[in-house]
């Protein structure tokens, strides 16, 4: 294999150049610490975009997450912006794979020159470093894409991670699902900045207008965001593009919001900073995974899993365990 320039591979991701943002993110997604390494040579030789939105976009299966995202992908380039779209996978950590099928399921947004699709691992990679959504996100701004959006696959723990990295948390409803509503809101619409109720084209008037109730209710009763901002709440069809243009207008002034309170800024380095410490903790734990392989558990039956875990680390690490 050809060795990578980083230099060079910089400067074409910096001209925009589709193959090598995908080199560098498939690096920076690698197992390998040798490509890690390499991807964040990379990435430190890159611009840091101060301007950028990273948009979580999430909601129960169903919900019609892709068919709204290419809506909205559109939208933003119908306003001269580029759109890079990042979806997780979280299958990823048993099988390596992507969900490929988002570039079938957005097939219009897939052959726009401005807008960039691209199927990222999901947190628990098995035998790697880290997931790397986040140095995905920072190659793909570094490449142009002032906008970012990342969608999850549901309800779940990748809801927490991306809640991590992105600034603005869009949360997917059904209509007539209030049953379902109450049986997340404390996680996701506790995480949420904005409410988009999809599909309101294919349900009864009735349910769509008490879906929305049940959502201003349920706003009413949630803690104020450290952004400081109000949450809200919308009604429309991704499918038909209702309701994308007063979306996209709620989105720009959420930013503008929280950019005239430095909350944008002040968030984007506990974004840095929570990187850092998941780094921290996956680098610690190869170490120990490869000095576990090199000094591998001896099974003792006069002691529990628990003590002899303790007499492993008090044995091979300088970590002493009373």
């Amino acid at each position: 294999m050809r060795k990578i320039d980083p230099e060079i591979l910089a400067q074409k991701i910096k001209e925009g150049d589709r193959f090598a943002l995908s080199r560098a993110i498939t690096l920076a997604e690698s197992n390998r610490l040798d490509d890690l390494k390499l991807a964040q040579h990379i990435i430190s030789l890159l611009p840091v975009s101060i301007t950028s939105k990273r948009i979580a976009i999430t909601g129960i299966p169903g919900v019609g997450k892709s068919t709204f995202i290419e809506s909205l992908g559109k939208y933003i380039l119908s306003k001269d912006e580029k759109v890079a779209i990042l979806a997780i996978d979280p299958s990823s950590s048993l099988s390596k794979g992507s969900i490929l099928g988002d570039k079938t399921r957005m097939e219009d947004l897939s052959r726009e020159e401005n807008a960039y699709i691209r199927p990222s691992a999901s947190n628990g990679s098995l035998g790697g470093v880290t997931s790397r959504t986040y140095e995905a996100i920072l190659l793909c701004e570094a490449a142009g894409f002032e906008n970012i959006l990342i969608e999850t696959v549901g309800v779940g723990q990748s809801e927490t991670l991306v809640n991590e990295i992105s600034d603005l948390f869009l949360f997917l409803q059904l209509p007539g699902s209030g049953d379902d509503l109450q049986g997340i809101k404390r996680g996701i619409m506790e995480m949420a900045d904005l409410i988009f109720v999809n599909k309101s084209d294919s349900f009864q008037e009735k349910l769509v207008k008490d879906a929305k109730l049940d959502i201003v209710r349920s706003l009413q009763f949630l803690p104020t965001k450290s952004s400081q901002w109000k949450r809200k709440s919308i009604i429309g069809s991704g499918l038909i593009g209702k309701g994308i243009p007063e979306l996209w207008e709620l989105v720009n002034d959420y930013f503008n919001f929280i950019n005239k309170n430095n909350y944008y800024a002040s968030n984007r380095e506990k974004q840095q900073l929570n990187q850092a410490e998941r780094y921290t903790i996956d680098l610690v734990n190869q170490q120990f995974l490869k000095l576990l392989k090199e000094k591998p558990l001896e099974l003792s039956k006069n002691l529990s899993a628990f003590e002899m875990a303790k007499d492993w680390l008090n044995n091979h690490t300088e970590i002493d365990i009373k």
